[in-house]
């Protein structure tokens, strides 16, 4: 009933944008990268398929696979879409289900309460004004059901009548130490976070200016919120973001508005987290040019080679708004909107923006100036992994320096740098060249600075360097850096003091899985090493078949955390030799 009831071609044109072509309707593959239309969808017959990569089937096995669902995830996601109820007969599995309906649906109520109080509660008056101050109308208030949480103890939690335990897993209140519920939000302007289907997941909470308090706050992560995997506004933008095969990423809620507000629909936030690679893969599914509306360089090398690497991994360009420096994307929307759409349209390669930051910083009109230029770019252009743009940029930079390109390809191959600047003791010797981010390098930064965030989810034995190996135990061991860089060997002593100053802003959960994923790669290829040398291939199968299941399940969000603890505890037995 759900198969027939679902319009196939207004799902897959949520995704990637269809043109009729005779009986059928044909577009680009929204689950790999091509330039010329191999996608296919048949309405009449509820079918699709693609003659780039061969993906094929009818609406479920369409929203499943594009939006990394199980069966029954993709039949209710369709079911919810065409108004059908469903029946469980998996009691566990209604269960499970009913919950997270009860939370959703709590959650609605919420996002409702909130709102007419803002609209309509004496108390919020200094609210709507601060608002219509910051260039918000009514009209604005309720397309995007902004809220207002009284300040008071538990006002939101009376009018709901919910349990204890619906109103944590909400992230909605709380019980304190009087045994009472307690509101999570108070005093503050509330916007609704919605997760890509619509649904009422979280808040965010900014206070009046003024008040006491961090500037915002978001709700929890709950069993329907995971901030890593969540993005502010994606329910409205995702079908423009298709259209103009383009996401827009911004640093707060105001700024999506705002961008919303100047006819770019296609901006989302992060919710109180830095961008992630989980984030990049749910915005993958909708576009393949990311256009990053914040400071970008502010961020430093370690986000800069995630960037790089997630362009080649997930085949996606980053690229860098043209904003006015210290200019807020928002306060641009409402007082210049046509500067702001020119932002974005005439946004630059992220290596490309970072370059132009560094030579705008010396003065090219002198030798002096332009030495020093050359140098600090070539530092920029050796982040990146891909020889072919590295060259293309070197002659950009041998055009703006006056420099002969083969003498910046010869220090950028030495890691030399002839321009005059002040060095550390040990002057004159050649810069160790930075070493390409990997899983095992970003694992040891988090260690370095945030040990207790990682350290419970991996283990030595997914490390294969042994100058990495040496470095974990040094790490996990809790053992002060200054101490330990003085007793270890040179290598680890040197790889020590460039940990310390390489902090991670990546997720440990994303940094846990990629480790896992990379030993696990290892491992089957040493199994099946060592199958084609065996007497009995047979011998061997299971265990392939096992860590390839796995493997798999990593690439699925649902699937992953569960798959990520089942290989750590096989690569530990493999290590102590019972596996």
């Amino acid at each position: 009933m759900v198969r027939e009831a679902a319009d196939l071609v207004a799902i897959v044109g949520q995704y990637t944008q269809l043109k009729r072509v005779g009986r059928s309707f044909s577009g680009l593959c929204p689950f790999h990268s091509e330039k010329s239309p191999s996608f296919s969808v048949n309405g009449e017959k509820g079918l699709f398929y693609c003659f780039g990569c061969q993906a094929k089937g009818d609406a479920i096995t369409f929203v499943r696979d594009i939006e990394h669902l199980d069966f029954v995830g993709a039949v209710e996601l369709l079911a919810a879409k065409s108004g059908i109820t469903l029946r469980y007969t998996d009691e566990n599995e209604s269960e499970h289900r009913r919950y997270r309906s009860q939370l959703i649906e709590v959650l609605e109520r919420a996002v409702e309460w909130y709102h007419q109080r803002l609209l309509t509660a004496p108390d919020a008056g200094p609210a709507r004004s601060y608002l219509r101050s910051r260039g918000f109308t009514k009209e604005m208030v309720e397309r995007y059901r902004l809220g207002w949480a009284p300040d008071d103890w538990d006002q939101l939690a009376t009018a709901l009548g919910v349990s204890d335990q619906v109103l944590r897993d909400t992230g909605l209140g709380f019980v304190n130490r009087r045994s009472r519920q307690q509101d999570a939000f108070r005093g503050r302007v509330l916007f609704p976070i919605f997760d890509a289907n619509g649904d009422a997941v979280a808040f965010g909470g900014r206070i009046m200016p003024g008040a006491e308090g961090a500037k915002y706050i978001n709700s929890h992560e709950s069993p329907v919120y995971t901030k890593s995997r969540v993005l502010y506004g994606l329910n409205w933008a995702k079908g423009d973001m298709v259209n103009a095969n383009e996401a827009v990423i911004c640093e707060g809620y105001t700024d999506v508005i705002a961008f919303a507000e100047a006819g770019i629909s296609r901006a989302v936030a992060t919710c109180g987290t830095a961008l992630t690679e989980s984030h990049v893969q749910v915005l993958r599914k909708y576009a393949r040019r990311v256009v990053l509306a914040f400071d970008a360089d502010s961020a430093g090398r370690a986000a800069a080679e995630r960037f790089y690497e997630w362009e080649q991994r997930f085949e996606i360009d980053v690229t860098v708004a043209a904003l006015p420096p210290g200019v807020d994307p928002g306060d641009l929307g409402r007082d210049d909107p046509d500067a702001l759409r020119a932002a974005i349209s005439d946004a630059r390669p992220f290596l490309g923006f970072r370059l132009d930051r560094v030579l705008g910083e010396v003065d090219l009109r002198t030798p002096e100036g332009r030495a020093r230029g050359a140098a600090a770019a070539l530092d920029v252009v050796a982040e990146h992994p891909s020889d072919l743009v590295r060259d293309q940029y070197l002659m950009v930079i041998a055009d703006r320096c006056r420099i002969e390109v083969d003498r910046l390809r010869d220090q950028l191959r030495t890691g030399r740098r002839d321009a005059p600047r002040p060095r550390p003791e040990g002057e004159g010797r050649p810069r160790r060249r930075r070493q390409p981010n990997t899983p095992q390098l970003e694992a040891l930064r988090l260690l370095a600075h945030r040990p207790a965030d990682l350290v419970d989810q991996i283990d030595e034995c997914l490390f294969d360097d042994d100058l990495h190996v040496t470095a974990y135990r040094v790490l996990a061991a809790g053992t002060d850096l200054h101490e330990a860089i003085g007793q270890v060997d040179p290598a680890t002593a040197d790889l020590l003091q460039q940990l310390a100053v390489q902090e991670s802003e990546a997720e440990p959960s994303d940094v846990a899985t990629r480790l896992v994923e990379e030993a696990t790669r290892r491992a089957i290829a040493e199994v099946e090493a060592d199958a084609r040398g065996a007497a009995d291939l047979a011998d061997y199968v299971p265990t392939l078949r096992w860590l390839k299941e796995r493997q798999l399940e990593l690439r699925d969000p649902h699937a992953q955390s569960g798959a990520v603890e089942q290989l750590l505890a096989w690569h530990l037995q493999r290590a102590r030799g019972e596996g």
